[in-house]
This record gives structure tokens, C-alpha cells and sequence, in this order.
């Protein structure tokens, strides 16, 4: 029952004219990066498949649409049986995509085509949205360690927790969630909060009693009252007093307010002093890429980042913007070719039944994507001629390359035929893509390298023969 209404009308009617079983085909793209960025992340396959799978109308939903007066019983008693029985394609999750180009392809019957609209695109809109968000965040802290903080700004619970999931896809060490850490298998991590501080008489003996429950994880809150003449001090107090006579060490503390930069600087001079070299400094409070891009330019002696409500909303940039249009409908077996058309150029969608391919060049860099015709196979060519849709005056010669289809299987005739893969996998591929296929200068905050999205000249022609036709 996640749909639009529209979704349900539309089927009703698909019903009444009895298409249920024409084939169509489905695409899901978006169409810019988040914050301006080079590129994006496609997050929240596991979660589509889940509701795939699970996809029915109960006895309770059935009456309440029959409550609404606007469907007929055939439509309702058709809903009561209804399976998915369609195909999916999609990317692997976690790959690294751009925009425009088919992420996840539903070819199927109309009527189930329809219904799972709002479904894959929320998922795929919110999770890929975090999990991009969450790799600038990652690259900005350069090699330090980045949890996730931002359940109680979250949007509701399913926000928090796979909010979560597609942080730690997107490079995040760990979550503070703990439903997020049994559900997928996740680090969680967390320090104190300051009700503990302020509910013991003062500030040491809250430190005392939290270090003798965490002996071997004491990271101690020393905001609460004043960092530097009784937080850090009161830290070192207890590392000397209590742990160090159990023959503990200090973990660290923990920076949530004030000039985070000149603080961390006082602090570490502060415990270097005492001997506690090996103690980390956590800082929070409001951070993202930018706070600590300036916070690292500054030579802030933080170690560990907990980011909170700028990742789990990415603030700066709300709205991923994934669709999900029309792209072909079968007739006699043939897949006939649909064109969106727009005044806008950017709403002009590609049309038909495609394939999406990531060419390297012979140091295994990705050196563009291509889509191509359905009936183009080019998996074991190594040079083609390509056009730039932004510049079609302008073909390129590819040479001594290789062609990877991107898409793969999901679902066959409603059955699952994807691969199951941990959350911890699909981080690991995420970081592998960075670290040796894409371009350094697509992963740059500032002006990135835009990734080019070529189409060989049979689709070009395709599409624009279906342009000059709407013309006519």
C-alpha cells in the first residue's frame, strides 16, 4: 500500500481495458549530483528486493480500497492474488553512477510495473541520497574515522535506521544506532551524553564511574561545564587515578561544542603533557564535509568525527530526485520505443529498451558510460565510435577499450536471481570503485570532472528519430 493513489487508478483502468498483461519497460535515473557533486552512489537494492518479494494486497487493504468507491470488484478480487511477475534490472548495489543513465530497469506486465513506482523510488531516492552524502563527509575527513550520529535527527525510526545502512555504504566506520547494527551487521559505536555528567554531583565522579563500567572504552564528554579548566582535567584525573592503577589506559575524549579546532589543540597539548599520547579526540556538533575541510585546514588535532543531522538529512542537499518513466512498451513480441518530451532539455528522457555500459581504458580507469540499443552486445568490442548527447556535432573514437554491462539480473518472472551481499560487502565495493576505477578528478569537491554519458550512434539515431517524429 507505499504507492500513490495515481498508481492504483492507473491499474484500475489498465484493468478495465484489459492490459494486464501488455509488457512495458521502466527506467529509474536522476538527473544532477548532490552538492554539485561528480558523482553518486546507488544505495537501497537490498530493500527493493525485500519488498519485492513481500509484495501482496491483504483482506484488510482490499477493503479499504473497495471503502473508497472507485474501483470495480474485478480490479479488487485481481489485487487479492497479485504477485510481481515481472523482471528487474539494476546496477550492484553501491555501484557508482551519474546522471541520466538507467539505474534499475522493471520489465514487466503494466499493471505491475505501476504498482511499485513509489516503492523503489523511495528507497533508491533516500538510501543513495545518505550514502553519497556520506562519502563526501568520509573524503573530507581524510583517513580519519567518521560514525554516524544522526538517529534523533532523523526524519522517523525507518529514516534513522536505514539511514544508517546506506552510511556505512557510503564509508562510515560505524553507527550510533543500535537497531542499524543488529539488523545489518554493523559497528556501533558511542561515547556518553551530558544528563550522565550532570546527574553525579560533579563532573570527576561522573567521569569515575563511567570509566569503572568502561574500563578498556572510556572516551569521557568534557563539554559540559568547561573544557579546558575542568573537562580535560578532571579526563586526565581519572585516567591517572582510576584506570591507569587497573592497569587501563584512557580512550579518549569527546568535544561537542565550542571552537572545535582551538579546543582539540589545547586539549591534545594538554593530554600529550600528561603522558596520555595514545588518548583520541572525538569531536561532534553540527559537522559535514565542509566544517571538517576547514576543521583539518586549521591543523585540528581531532582524530575520530560523529556526524549527526547534516548526514542523516544530508542538509545541504535534501532531495535525490531519482524518476521512474516510461521507457518502452511491447507489441508482436517488439519492444516499441517511448519518448518524454519536455521544454526543459533535461526532462527529455531516453527512450527504449537499453543497455548500460562503463568503458575503462587500458589502466582500468572508467573512462565514460555508454548506452546502446537492447540488440547492441558490446561486450568484446574494443573500439567504437560514440556521441556526446550534450554536444552531438562531436563523435568520439574509442580505442583500446573495454566494455562492462552494468546492469544485471534481479528478478526473473518474479523470482529473485541477484546476489545477496552484507552491507560491509557493499561498502568494501564502493571503496574499491573509488580507489581504482574512478577518476580523482570526478571525486573533487569543487568543479568536478563531469563523467561522460555517450550513446552509440544507433541509439542516438533511435532517439532522435523518435524526436523528429513528435515534431511532426
Amino acid at each position: 500500500m507505499v504507492m500513490d493513489l495515481y498508481e492504483m487508478t492507473m491499474s484500475n483502468g489498465y484493468f478495465k481495458e484489459g492490459c494486464t498483461e501488455d509488457r512495458v519497460v521502466f527506467d529509474v535515473f536522476y538527473r544532477r549530483n548532490p552538492d554539485a557533486g561528480g558523482f553518486a552512489i546507488f544505495a537501497g537494492l537490498q530493500q527493493i528486493v525485500e519488498y519485492i518479494e513481500n509484495l501482496h494486497f491483504s483482506e484488510e487493504d482490499i477493503e479499504y480500497l473497495r471503502g473508497k468507491n472507485i474501483f470495480t470488484e474485478g480490479f479488487l478480487k485481481y489485487l487479492s492474488e497479485f504477485k510481481f511477475k515481472g523482471d528487474i534490472y539494476a546496477l550492484p548495489e553501491g555501484t557508482i553512477m551519474y546522471p541520466d543513465e538507467p539505474i534499475l530497469t522493471v520489465v514487466a506486465p503494466l499493471i505491475d510495473a505501476q504498482l511499485i513506482e513509489t516503492a523503489i523510488l523511495l528507497e533508491i531516492n533516500h538510501q543513495s541520497l545518505i550514502a553519497t552524502k556520506t562519502r563526501r563527509i568520509v573524503k573530507s575527513a581524510e583517513g580519519r574515522a567518521v560514525s554516524d550520529f544522526g538517529a534523533r535527527r532523523a526524519h522517523n525510526m525507518d529514516a534513522a535506521v536505514y539511514g544508517a545502512r546506506a552510511a556505512v555504504i557510503g564509508g562510515a566506520g560505524s553507527t550510533a544506532t543500535v537497531l542499524a547494527g543488529q539488523m545489518f551487521d554493523v559497528p556501533i559505536s558511542g561515547t556518553m551524553a551530558h544528563s550522565w555528567v550532570m546527574f553525579f554531583d560533579d563532573e570527576y565522579t561522573a567521569f569515575k564511574k563511567f570509566a569503572e563500567a568502561y574500563p578498556d572504552n572510556a572516551i569521557l564528554l568534557v563539554d559540559t561545564y568547561d573544557v579546558l579548566d575542568s573537562g580535560v582535567p578532571n579526563a586526565i584525573n581519572v585516567a591517572k587515578e582510576v584506570l591507569e592503577p587497573m592497569g587501563k589506559r584512557l580512550k579518549g575524549i569527546r568535544l561537542d561544542s565550542g571552537d572545535l579546532a582551538y579546543l582539540s589543540k589545547k586539549a591534545r597539548k594538554m593530554l600529550d603533557d600528561a603522558g596520555l599520547n595514545d588518548a583520541i579526540i572525538v569531536a561532534s556538533n553540527s559537522l559535514d564535509e565542509f566544517t571538517i575541510t576547514s576543521l583539518i585546514k586549521q591543523d585540528a588535532k581531532i582524530d575520530s568525527f560523529g556526524v549527526g543531522e547534516r548526514l542523516i538529512t544530508s542538509k545541504s542537499e535534501p532531495v535525490f530526485g531519482a524518476v521512474y518513466k516510461l521507457a518502452a512498451v511491447e507489441k508482436d513480441g517488439t519492444y516499441i520505443p517511448k519518448i518524454k518530451v519536455s521544454e526543459n532539455i533535461e526532462k527529455i528522457t531516453n527512450p527504449g529498451k537499453k543497455n548500460l555500459y562503463r568503458v575503462y581504458d587500458e589502466e582500468n580507469h572508467a573512462f565514460c558510460d555508454v548506452i546502446a540499443c537492447d540488440d547492441e552486445d558490446l561486450a568484446n568490442v574494443h573500439s567504437l565510435t560514440v556521441i556526446d548527447p550534450s554536444k552531438p556535432w562531436k563523435k568520439r573514437e574509442l580505442n583500446d577499450v573495454t566494455f562492462k554491462e552494468l546492469q544485471v539480473p534481479i528478478f526473473k518472472d518474479g523470482k529473485f536471481v541477484g546476489e545477496d551481499k552484507t552491507v560491509q560487502e557493499i561498502a568494501d565495493f564502493v571503496k574499491k570503485q573509488l580507489s581504482e576505477e574512478i577518476w580523482e578528478e570526478e571525486q573533487r569537491f569543487e568543479n568536478p570532472h563531469r563523467h561522460y554519458l555517450d550513446m552509440t550512434e544507433k541509439y542516438y539515431d533511435m532517439k532522435n528519430a523518435l524526436l523528429e517524429a513528435v515534431k511532426a
